[in-house]
């Protein structure tokens, strides 16, 4: 080992006296993160070339100003370790290097993330960190990196809680603000132990284009509703600085518009990281219309930071709301099956007090709320009148109806 390399680790252990005591960065999740990763739509196949489309079609299509800040890179960016073990670039698809990359994704307003294991490969087989933890923590930080999705292949006799919390620590030691995305599926029940570790963690395996049914694709990815289904119940864990993450999003990949509507707006009803995964330089209309809806984005932003509540189900509609800053609700119908169903909305019958979260109460008993529909485009037509009357809607078939409650007046 070069003097330089153990001069580095010195000084880490020196700034961060007693590493398994050293703290996650705060202030990176006080919202759920949003932006980008490459893996749902190009799998290995990546570039430095089109990590640079992206970072300009995310500018171009006004994504950033939505919110969406993290470009990541997933997995097969690596190439081997130099002689010292530091971790180096493919240099036939990353010719320029990561700082170069860096360089040019900051310029555009962005961050830049990127992705390794705390296995001894990487799902795709690449250079994992296990061994090499607070060497990697320094490369990032030498890179200029912002975010790390940290997965948890090859991972045979290590123990999940110690190796996130190493590279935690490292990633603390190495001096640079970087977001901890932990991706160990749920496989150890991170939301019980990981608040302090990381700032989001995957509750399930992973996502595929396909909204229901039991059919897999790509081999073991698994549906829309099944994943709702499986973070539905952790919604305790959830909050500011530490957030379930059920994986990335599949909208513009091949679901119907309804599909990715209802996919959209379930994430951002259960407070989850909003981080695209479709081509961003090739989107329609519709896909635009979807990840750019500034309104139904602010339901997943909101600063309150409660996971929504699946409060009951009725036949294939289930009944979501989600406390909101200032009094508000957010109010959604998702219809699971594929035909079209009537509903008819008696607040009354929705008086309750979320006990298990917030402690807030909807009180449509006392309170007159204020309705407007978030995917309704016509401004005038999103107002659809008040709580005093019966909410009358059919929701199409894999699709949702959503709203926002504003409290309004009390009633005399």
């Amino acid at each position: 080992m070069k003097k330089s390399l153990k001069i580095l680790l010195v000084a880490a252990a020196v700034l961060v006296p007693g590493w398994s005591m050293a703290q996650k960065w705060e202030g990176l999740a006080d919202t759920p993160q949003m932006g980008w990763n490459s893996w749902n739509k190009f799998a290995g196949n990546i570039s430095e070339k089109l990590i640079r489309e992206q970072a300009d079609a995310m500018v171009a299509e006004g994504l950033v100003d939505a919110g969406y800040i993290y470009l990541n890179m997933d997995d097969c960016w690596h190439g081997e370790r130099d002689a010292d073990g530091f971790v180096q670039p493919n240099p036939n698809t990353f010719p320029s290097g990561i700082l170069a990359l860096s360089d040019y994704v900051h310029s555009k307003g962005l961050k830049l993330g990127i992705y390794s294991d705390a296995g001894r490969k990487t799902c795709a087989g690449k250079t994992g960190s296990f061994g090499h933890e607070y060497q990697d923590a320094i490369q990032y930080a030498r890179w200029g990196i912002d975010y790390l999705k940290y997965d948890w292949c090859s991972t045979e006799n290590i123990n999940p809680r110690g190796a996130y919390t190493l590279m935690r620590d490292a990633l603390r030691a190495a001096g640079r603000p970087i977001f901890f995305s932990m991706c160990e599926w749920g496989s150890n029940k991170p939301w019980e132990w990981a608040a302090e570790v990381g700032h989001s963690w995957r509750t399930t395996g992973d996502i595929t284009a396909r909204f229901g049914g039991t059919a897999r694709q790509r081999g073991w990815g698994q549906t829309v509703l099944s994943i709702i289904d499986q973070n539905a119940p952790l919604r305790k864990y959830a909050g500011p600085g530490h957030w379930n993450d059920p994986d990335m999003l599949e909208v513009g990949n091949g679901m119907s518009v309804n599909e990715d509507r209802a996919h959209f707006s379930m994430w951002c009803m259960m407070a989850a990281p909003l981080i695209l995964g479709n081509d961003l330089s090739k989107m329609t209309d519709d896909t635009r219309a979807i990840i750019l809806n500034k309104k139904v984005i602010a339901i997943d932003q909101d600063k309150l930071g409660v996971q929504g509540l699946r409060y009951k189900t009725e036949n294939d509609i289930e009944y979501w709301f989600k406390p909101l800053e200032n009094g508000d609700w957010a109010f959604c119908l998702l219809n699971r099956s594929t035909e079209p169903v009537e509903c008819n909305i008696d607040w009354q019958e929705y008086n309750f007090t979320d006990d298990e979260v917030s402690h807030l109460s909807t009180s449509f008993d006392v309170i007159t709320y204020d309705i407007e529909n978030l995917w309704e485009t016509n401004s005038k037509k999103a107002k659809v009148g008040t709580t005093k009357k019966a909410l009358k809607v059919t929701v199409p078939g894999h699709d949702v109806a959503m709203y926002r409650l504003t409290p309004n007046q009390k009633k005399k």
